[in-house]
């Protein structure tokens, strides 16, 4: 078929240009020819061995035409090809053989200087390929109309307009016998338009072209050719008749030229006048043609024989090489036809008289014969008539096609003509004599239609051929005749090796079926551009298979009832999605295959991404089409899909042993896979039964199940791993700022560096995980944070080696004195530890607040944390679908656990926070300011040791806590040291050893310090809230009123208290100091320089005076004991707590005994 092709269009080109050279000689546009020897006329010169090139140069110069040399330039182009006319002059052709050659050499070629002299004008007219594409080609009756435009266009007629580039439509062809005489395609097209012509004289009468017109269209066309402009012509004159005007378009459109017009016009009209009541429409067309023509009315003789060699090839096809309805009954007859043949070619090889002689016999006899074959009725007669082509319908049919070309722009192939529907109806005319009917018309320019889309891929060509072929009549809608006719439109062809009878709209359809189904059982391969006219392409095989259907088994398909052809569509669109996916699958498991030494991944994983986009684009591009035939399209490829990678997948899920990289790799991609196939299955509709169906016969990958306890063992190493490294980060800490924006310890940052990579790790795996995994991983990061908040509060020391030791209780006698000599030192029994005291020393404040930034720090990732994890999980599992269940897990059901995933470590960095800020505040107050607060405070007097001395180091040490701790903390941090100053305050009141006393009138003083103190950490509306200092200043300024009252009102509250109230048995108690308690009292009379006072405490508890004891300050004093890890009370709430060495705690319990016993004394007889 391609070698066909070939030479058709071989036989197109050179036609073309013998017209053309033709004309340029006869037109007397070159001045002078100088022929060849031998040569009398344009008839003995070979039009095939001139150069074209040569003969137009010599045209546009007007001057001499040397022929030979013509033919010598032509044979010159055939060996070495003339240069390209390209704007740099600077490409060129091969003249060696390059599979020959070697490779190309890799330097560029030197430039080829071209003078203007010798390089060619850019009107020069082009030389084309000898085998070009019919697009690249134009007759001559084309360069013609090219040439009637008006004088602007000169400019433009060199520019070559090449036609699209059609595509190969070699596999779509009509399924009919042969032609045994070898017609070729221009045989056909020449013999329809004779055919037409032929109709249109017997309905409108024949019209000879005005010669007029013609001479003023060949000197405008030699105008052009020549380049002149001056010169004058006159305007073409209006036709008189309707159809000329389209006539000549069909003309044109089929490429016919006005000469062989004019002589087929002439021919018809001799041969109708030599008729006495006999129709042009009736007569034997090539025999008429034959006996009307002569050889004199030719120019050219090659071309007289070759027109009669056609006449002669039409003849016997229609005639004698019929399959069916030939002369094949009378072999004698047929032979005796086949010889006339023979001498009417063999008549032009003989001498002028003798040739005419045997011609005009052969003629004779030719007409008898062929009026008795063809004369005969047709089987099936519907118009009436005596039919001459009935007997070779395959043939009529081919000349039709021919004329249905016709209404397509020989420009734009994709294109039909405005005057379409004038050309359809004009070609109504030839129904009688080619024997068609509206059903075989809507058959054949369906098939028109189409074959055209397949060659330019027009999509409104598509269209149209499909509401064409909606317009052919099925068995049942045709009369009785024309079934009957139609029936007897059969032919024999060959299939599979075996001889197959055909039906008429199965000839032209079948071809149709065939190339769509060729297309749909592998629509993948269709591009994006072609997939567009998928819906179209999927409609004319629908179809198209309706109306075979109902030809082959008209009785079977007309009893079908609507449900039927519905499930008969849907088997059809299944077979085709089948077979495209199995088709698509195969060629992208070759691919991955293919892939694997050059790629490093896993092929499974580039399988899967490939299965992926075939279903993605079944879905998107083809379902859409395919589910208005079969609703569960998308189903059936995901189902295919799923079974063909499982088939694929199973033996390495078997072969898993650990998450290896390439685990890694294939798990996600297949389990990717795997969902978004369930979720084709279930977007049909969630309730379909026929989903389970498909849903029951995909075998679930397992990839879950397989993964989770390789996912668990991962999770318990890492958690395992991250222990290890929260260990050293807590060790190598040395809790020092990381700079002065980040104020928080490097440890912190290391721990949630660590945890984020492993959450970054677990997620990226893309594995199908389960929320208890996830919780297991969430519950150890929760157990690191939580590590590492003990080891931070492991790291201080014992608050209570931090607090002095309680001096001893004495009683003060105003202006009582003992000799210093006599006095007794108060002294701590404790041992010294010279580890510890380098311990509290390295707790130094900057470190504490680094410790809380970083707790703060540590807040603030945790929530950042949760919110990442639950996105993640949200991402990972937003629907998973599972074949077993409808879903598997709803992300929203597990929001919940999120919120308090880390709720506890929270509750953990609170306990420490307030634990550090209670540590720091008494570190400070106790340990590093004890010198000046608690030793020095009121010592002697109160006048003379004031509270504005501590409040400059106060200030100064907060100042400096203020600029390390983080602001969320500031507050905190300041509250922790307000409770530890108003500790240290009450200590030195009720605590403050032999050398504190305070009389009566020390109490406004007291006020005033207190107030100092207060309005120090309110700063003036700057500092801490005034409701939080103000409830943390009410029990002291309780405990300052005391020393204001009489020390018989504190006598008597105090014997009121002791007599309903027993003091506790513990003086290490926590929470606020009462003015009211005995305790509290007790100590006030122990502190005041009052007569009554001591005199109440000898009596009644056996106090020793304080002059006798000194409890001056000195290196012994520093506390030893060790920390015992008691709880914090709430900040806000607390009073000043009293700390009770050992000594101490003896002396409280001889205390009480003793305060019982003078309450009794008391009441009896007073004191």
């Amino acid at each position: 078929m391609k070698r066909q092709l070939e030479v058709e269009l071989l036989q197109r080109y050179r036609r073309d240009r013998r017209e053309l050279l033709r004309f340029i000689l006869s037109a007397g546009i070159i001045e002078k020819i100088v022929t060849q020897p031998g040569t009398v006329s344009l008839d003995d010169v070979d039009f095939d061995k001139l150069s074209v090139d040569y003969v137009v140069e010599c045209a546009k110069k007007g001057g001499t035409l040397d022929l030979s040399e013509a033919v010598k330039k032509y044979y010159d182009e055939l060996n070495n090809p003339l240069m390209i006319d390209s704007e740099l002059g600077r490409s060129y052709l091969l003249v060696s053989n390059p599979e020959s050659s070697g490779p190309p050499p890799r330097r560029s070629p030197p430039p080829v200087l071209v003078s203007s002299s010798t390089r060619l004008t850019k009107n020069h007219p082009k030389s084309y390929p000898l085998y070009s594409t019919p697009s690249q080609q134009s007759s001559v009756e084309e360069e013609i109309d090219d040439f009637e435009g008006g004088e602007e266009d000169d400019e433009s007629m060199s520019e070559y307009v090449p036609r699209r580039q059609l595509n190969d439509a070699n596999e779509l062809h009509l399924e009919l016998p042969p032609f045994k005489s070898g017609l070729s395609n221009d045989d056909l097209r020449e013999t329809a338009y004779e055919v037409l012509l032929a109709s249109i004289g017997d309905a409108f009468g024949l019209v000879m072209a005005n010669k007029e017109n013609k001479k003023e269209k060949k000197s405008k066309f030699m105008r052009k050719l020549t380049g002149s402009k001056n010169g004058k012509h006159k305007p073409q004159p209006q036709q008189t008749s309707e159809f000329v005007g389209l006539l000549n378009t069909i003309r044109v459109q089929m490429e016919i030229s006005e000469s062989i017009d004019m002589q087929t016009r002439e021919g018809l009209l001799s041969a109708a006048a030599g008729t006495v009541s006999k129709r042009m429409d009736t007569l034997l067309i090539p025999l008429e043609l034959l006996c009307s023509i002569s050889a004199a009315e030719f120019s050219d003789r090659r071309f007289y024989l070759r027109w009669q060699k056609r006449q002669l090839k039409i003849l016997e096809e229609g005639l004698i090489n019929h399959p069916a309805f030939g002369l094949k009954a009378t072999e004698s007859m047929a032979t005796e036809f086949r010889a006339l043949l023979l001498k009417i070619e063999e008549a032009e090889g003989l001498p002028s008289q003798v040739g005419s002689a045997q011609r005009a016999e052969a003629l004779r006899v030719l007409r008898r014969i062929t009026i008795q074959a063809g004369g005969r009725p047709a089987k099936v007669d519907i118009s009436g008539e005596v039919c001459h082509w009935a007997d070779g319908y395959h043939l009529n049919i081919q000349l039709y096609e021919k004329l249905l070309c016709s209404v397509f722009d020989t420009l734009e192939e994709g294109r039909l003509l405005e005057e379409v529907n004038e050309i359809l109806e004009l070609l109504k005319l030839t129904w009688r004599i080619l024997g068609i009917t509206q059903t075989m018309h809507d058959a054949c320019y369906t098939w028109v239609l189409f074959r055209q889309f397949v060659m330019t891929g027009e999509s409104s060509l598509l269209q149209h051929a499909i509401l064409q072929m909606k317009k052919i009549s099925s068995h049942g809608q045709r009369s009785a005749q024309e079934c009957t006719y139609m029936q007897s439109l059969c032919c024999s062809v060959e299939n599979d090796d075996a001889h197959r009878e055909q039906t008429f709209v199965e000839s032209l359809l079948s071809p149709i079926k065939k190339w769509c189904d060729k297309r749909l059982r592998d629509f993948h391969l269709m591009s994006s551009k072609e997939s567009s006219n998928f819906e179209g392409i999927l409609t004319a095989a629908m179809l198209s298979g309706r109306l075979i259907a109902d030809e082959c088994d008209h009785h079977e398909v007309s009893r079908m009832t609507s449900a039927a052809e519905m499930a008969l569509a849907a088997k059809q669109i299944e077979d085709y999605i089948i077979s495209s996916t199995d088709a698509a699958y195969e060629r992208a498991l070759a691919t991955s295959n293919a892939k694997y030494g050059t790629v490093h991944e896993h092929p499974l994983r580039t399988l899967a991404e490939a299965v992926k986009n075939i279903a993605q684009r079944i879905s998107t591009v083809f379902s859409p089409v395919l589910s208005r035939w079969n609703p569960q399209s998308s189903a059936i490829s995901a189902s295919l899909l799923h079974s063909l990678y499982g088939r694929e997948l199973k033996p390495f899920l078997d072969g898993v042993s650990h998450l290896s990289e390439d685990v890694k790799a294939v798990f996600p991609a297949a389990d990717i896979l795997e969902q978004y196939l369930i979720e084709l299955v279930y977007s049909v509709n969630e309730e379909d039964e026929v989903n389970g169906c498909y849903m029951q016969g995909m075998a679930p990958y397992q990839v879950e199940a397989i993964s989770a306890p390789l996912l668990t063992r991962w999770v318990n190493i890492q958690l395992g791993r991250i222990v290890e490294w929260v260990e050293r980060a807590i060790q190598q800490e040395r809790w020092d700022p990381l700079s002065a924006q980040l104020r928080h310890g490097a440890s912190v940052v290391e721990v949630f560096r660590i945890v984020e990579e492993t959450t970054e790790q677990f997620f990226n795996f893309n594995l199908p995980m389960r929320f208890s995994q996830l919780k297991v991983l969430a519950n150890g990061f929760d157990n690191t944070f939580q590590l590492y908040c003990k080891n931070v509060i492991n790291q201080l020391v014992d608050k209570g080696d931090l607090l002095p030791p309680t001096p001893i209780l004495t009683r003060h006698k105003k202006d009582s004195a003992v000799n210093a000599f006599t006095k007794k030192k108060v002294s701590d029994t404790r041992e010294r530890d010279e580890g510890r005291v380098s311990e509290i020393t390295d707790l130094s404040t900057s470190k504490l607040c680094v410790r809380l930034n970083s707790l703060n720090y540590m807040l603030k990732q945790l929530d950042l944390l949760e919110d990442n994890i639950k996105d993640r999980w949200v991402q990972a599992r937003p629907r998973r679908r599972s074949i077993d269940d409808d879903i598997r897990c709803s992300s929203d059901k597990l929001m919940d656990g999120f919120s308090s995933m880390f709720d506890e470590t929270r509750k953990v960095v609170d306990a420490a926070t307030r634990k550090i800020c209670d540590f720091t505040g008494v570190k400070i107050i106790f340990w590093d300011m004890r010198e000046k607060f608690i030793d020095n405070l009121y010592r002697g007097s109160v006048s003379q040791a004031r509270i504005e001395s501590v409040i400059q180091v106060l200030d100064s040490v907060l100042g400096q806590l203020c600029d390390v701790i983080a602001s969320p903390l500031r507050d905190q941090v300041v509250i922790g040291l307000l409770q530890a100053s108003l500790d240290g305050y009450v200590r030195v009141l009720l605590d403050g050893g032999p050398s504190r006393v305070f009389s009566q009138d020390d109490r406004r003083l007291l006020a005033e310090d207190l107030q100092i103190l207060k309005d120090f950490f309110m700063a003036g509306g700057d500092g801490l809230p005034k409701n939080v200092v103000e409830n943390a200043f009410a029990p002291v300024e309780q405990i300052v009123k005391l020393y204001g009252l009489k020390t018989e009102v504190i006598i008597e509250s105090l014997m009121h208290e002791s007599e309903h109230n027993s003091i506790g048995d513990d003086p290490k108690r926590y929470g606020s100091r009462s003015s009211r308690d005995a305790d509290t009292l007790l100590r006030v009379l122990c502190h005041r320089s009052d007569k009554e006072a001591s005199k109440f405490l000898k009596k009644q508890y056996r106090l020793p005076k304080s002059a006798a004891y000194d409890d001056t300050p000195g290196k012994e004093s520093s506390p030893m004991s060790p920390f015992t890890g008691a709880s914090m009370t709430d900040l806000l709430k607390r009073s000043a707590s009293i700390r009770w060495g050992t000594d101490g705690q003896r002396s409280f319990r001889m205390l009480k005994q003793r305060l019982q016993e003078a309450t009794i004394e008391f009441r009896q007889g007073g004191w």
